[in-house]
């Protein structure tokens, strides 16, 4: 006890620590931050100690996290939770490696939710998105010309100061010599995580994550991959997700809330079946698509986001698509027009392009879709016919959007916006909550 005073003393005073940077691997990286617990995930270079000191940016009250042990097993990560926190309030925080502090060219700080509901109107925030992004490793990556490039794409999201960052699948693309083992997932996801230009955006944002064929497996994977369980279990060493999946449906099904919008994370390989002709086929399984449901009958949200790997409201029936599931597909959407859940809007990844779609139901509910792709992989072509488009919506660059909710509690705005990697605006689209309940 009195080691720990005195490492926190020394840390509150004019002379920190010298900081040791070769302790860690990459990171720290912020996930949730709620009302009452925030946490932040770290991977070090070698099994170590390391805790965090805090301190309300107001008050200067300080406290300090539990103590973790990274271990080799577990590829050295470790996910600290900073327990005494209050709503709607702004935290920095010093890190300890080995009772060394890591320290970093941009503050390490979070800022919890705020207690808005029945007192105030619900806060505006940002949330940048993106999928498919690949980071170059000779020699295990694809024979020819490089297919990741444009990094700097993670800088110009982190220089738009977003609130947080979704990312929506194909966000470390393992390679053949890694697939085929716990340790090449591992590997995998150590060289993506540690990219220099990464570094900034995962510390200064929360960030949530769902996955795709490649973070579970070869391309196209499916529920019958072998390694599925490694591909879960590793997905959760290295994101700070709220949960994943429930005991009756394991998986990395999760849903969290952000202001007042409700995110549902989908979980598109677990259970997915092959692309058949015949038989039984389905990506999410009736039980996954009953919960979402249940969840979305229950969200009091303007806008409700079921975000998923691959595009959900393409009518071109291609490559991975949803409408080459029938039968899911038009269940889903019975579902949601039956039940006259308003303010869905499906957010995607995959295509290595990107679009807005809008469908009208046959009851006249609006929905859309808003696909994100690419980050740093390659850039696609489309050449495809899709009824659902917004015209002059199509992207075919690497780019990002950061998506904006604001307004009174009556009248929520939503703005859709997509840079391209330089941060020079590409195209926008923009909701009220209002205009997206009936067609009229």
């Amino acid at each position: 006890m009195l080691i720990r005073i005195i490492l926190i003393s020394l840390a509150l005073s004019p002379f920190p620590i010298l900081a040791q940077a070769n302790l860690l691997q990459s990171g720290p990286m912020l996930g949730y931050a709620e009302m009452r617990e925030a946490v932040v995930w770290i991977q070090t270079t070698t099994p170590a100690q390391v805790y965090a000191v805090y301190m309300d940016t107001a008050t200067g009250d300080h406290w300090s996290t539990d103590t973790i042990f990274t271990s080799s097993h577990n590829a050295s990560c470790g996910k600290l939770y900073f327990t005494e926190v209050q709503p709607g309030t702004t935290y920095s925080y010093r890190l300890y490696v080995n009772n060394q502090e890591v320290k970093r060219a941009y503050p390490f700080r979070f800022t919890t939710q705020k207690d808005w509901m029945y007192k105030s109107d619900p806060p505006a925030f940002r949330m940048a998105m993106g999928s498919c992004s690949y980071i170059n490793e000779q020699p295990y990556d694809r024979a020819g010309k490089p297919y990741g490039s444009h990094y700097e794409i993670f800088s110009s999201i982190a220089a738009k100061k977003p609130d947080a960052m979704l990312w929506l699948g194909d966000f470390i693309y393992l390679r053949p010599a890694d697939w085929t083992s716990r340790t090449g997932y591992i590997k995998r996801y150590t060289h993506t995580r540690s990219l220099p230009e990464l570094q900034p955006l995962l510390a200064t944002t929360n960030n949530f994550a769902i996955w795709d064929d490649h973070e579970f497996g070869p391309n196209d994977a499916t529920g019958s991959w072998k390694f599925k369980d490694v591909a879960l279990e590793v997905f959760k060493l290295f994101w700070a997700n709220p949960s994943y999946g429930y005991s009756d449906l394991p998986g990395i099904m999760s849903h969290f809330t952000y202001s007042d919008m409700d995110f549902f994370l989908m979980d598109n390989r677990y259970n997915r079946t092959e692309n058949y002709e015949r038989g039984e086929k389905h990506i999410f399984g009736k039980a996954q698509c009953d919960r979402l449901i249940d969840q979305l009958k229950a969200s009091h949200a303007p806008f409700k986001f079921v975000v998923s790997g691959g595009q959900f409201l393409n009518t071109a029936r291609i490559y991975e698509n949803h409408s080459n599931y029938e039968k899911e597909h038009s269940y889903l959407l019975s579902r949601i027009d039956e039940e006259q859940i308003k303010g869905v809007i499906f957010i995607t990844g995959d295509r290595h392009h990107s679009e807005v779609m809008r469908y009208t139901t046959p009851s006249g509910l609006v929905l859309h879709e808003f696909t994100v792709s690419p980050l740093t992989s390659g850039v696609g072509k489309v050449n495809e016919t899709n009824e659902n488009l917004v015209k002059g919506s199509i992207i075919e660059e690497h780019n990002f959007a950061i998506l904006e909710c604001s307004g009174p509690l009556e009248e929520r705005k939503l703005e859709i916006q997509f840079y391209d990697s330089t941060g020079d605006l590409l195209y926008h689209y923009s909701l009220t909550s209002s205009s997206i309940y009936h067609e009229k």
